[in-house]
């Protein structure tokens, strides 16, 4: 079985986690995430309601394992000032 290590990024409101835009695409959903999530870089953040869920359920079917290691902090994270996600960019 393969897997999948990825960063969950959370702050006192909401939670977010981490993923190479190009693992996306290789999973082929780079296109289903929507805009609620964030990116910065050649990396994607996942919002936890709907796309991570997006993302496990594509994992599971493809028998990839994954993983996530927690980074919480008590203020504002500054995942909430990056560029909203868009497919494509």
């Amino acid at each position: 079985m393969k897997s999948l290590s990825l960063s969950y990024f959370t702050d006192p409101g909401h939670g977010w986690v981490s993923v190479k835009i190009d693992t996306l695409k290789n999973l082929g959903i780079a296109d289903q995430i929507s805009r609620y999530s964030y990116m910065r870089g050649k990396s994607a953040y996942l919002e936890e309601d709907c796309d991570l869920g997006t993302l496990y359920r594509v994992c599971d079917a493809n028998g990839i394992n994954l993983t996530l290691k927690a980074k919480h902090t008590n203020s504002r994270s500054p995942i909430r000032s990056y560029s909203q996600y868009k497919a494509g960019v």
